[in-house]
């Protein structure tokens, strides 16, 4: 951003650390409206609140259960990532990662469930969810469980975006976990990775998203693990990769890439970019860097 001034607020939601950056004076009442909308995202879509739409969901055992719009609505936008990404996105594996001890939010004691058909592995079970906008409710395979958190993530901040381009601002940038979407006109936005400090980015809209070790990770039955799990092993995914950032037009799209891409590892993810026509930064756990596509070259970019 150039020398104007801008109003920051940051607030914990859906797991994360969110915040908001509006160019101008006196926009505090919008960010307000931002972090409202998080908290409303997260009462709805979080499957570590026992009384969320999801958990109950969740808890039903295969039969269909009451959903709201909202959980339809980015339950549906899962689906069509799984099957865009042939399954290499794959939004029922909540149960799995409970077994393996992602059991609470991030910042909260891990707890390892009992229940072993919590945690069974069902490659593709995501094709066995139903979403019945009729009946107003959503099914999902017995023993499995829907984790929508990074989807969900990437979904309200796209829509927190969109409600503050609607509301006139001049120049925004929203930014959950890392995860980050900016809007307007003006100079843009100086974006660093954590995992390449070397690397650094001018956004001046559209989004940007990765996926990294650096964050929610931690050790069960004596190994280190993350909650980046491969759909193929049910285990947290040994790509190689120690990052994948990913520039898309909705951080909703960056969100299912970089995912995609960090499971995938360096040279079938790098190929998963360039085939999706997405500019992404691979970065490995050895420390080299991978450019994909349209990503620049040098922190003057």
């Amino acid at each position: 951003m150039g020398a104007g001034a801008v109003t920051e607020t940051t607030f914990p939601a859906m797991g994360t650390e969110v915040t908001v950056l509006i160019d101008g004076h006196a926009q505090a009442h919008l960010a307000t409206t931002v972090r409202d909308l998080f908290l409303r995202w997260e009462e709805t879509l979080s499957r570590f609140r026992p009384d969320s739409e999801l958990s109950r969901v969740n808890a039903a055992g295969g039969d269909p259960a009451p959903a709201g719009p909202l959980l339809r609505s980015v339950t549906a936008e899962a689906l069509r990532a799984a099957a865009a990404t042939g399954g290499m996105f794959d939004p029922t594996l909540g149960g799995r990662m409970s077994a393996l001890g992602y059991g609470e939010s991030l910042g909260a004691e891990w707890v390892v469930p009992r229940a072993a058909l919590l945690g069974r592995h069902l490659p593709d079970g995501w094709r066995d969810v139903r979403v019945d906008d009729d009946a107003g409710t959503v099914s999902v395979p017995a023993g499995l469980a829907l984790d929508l958190g990074g989807i969900a993530k990437g979904m309200a901040v796209d829509a927190a975006a969109e409600f503050l381009r609607g509301a006139g601002v001049r120049s925004a940038l929203v930014s959950a976990g890392g995860d980050m979407r900016a809007t307007g006109d003006s100079g843009g936005w100086q974006v660093a990775f954590e995992d390449a400090p070397a690397e650094q980015i001018t956004l001046t809209s559209g989004a940007v998203a990765t996926s990294s070790l650096s964050r929610r990770n931690w050790v069960h039955e004596g190994i280190r693990r993350h909650h980046l799990i491969d759909p193929r092993t049910g285990l947290p995914a040994r790509s190689g990769l120690r990052s994948a950032s990913v520039a898309a037009d909705t951080c909703v799209r960056a969100e299912v890439a970089a995912k995609t891409a960090f499971v995938l590892g360096r040279d079938r993810g790098a190929h998963f970019l360039e085939r999706l026509g997405a500019p992404g930064l691979l970065t490995t756990t050895d420390g080299s860097v991978t450019r994909v596509g349209a990503w620049p070259e040098s922190r003057d970019a």
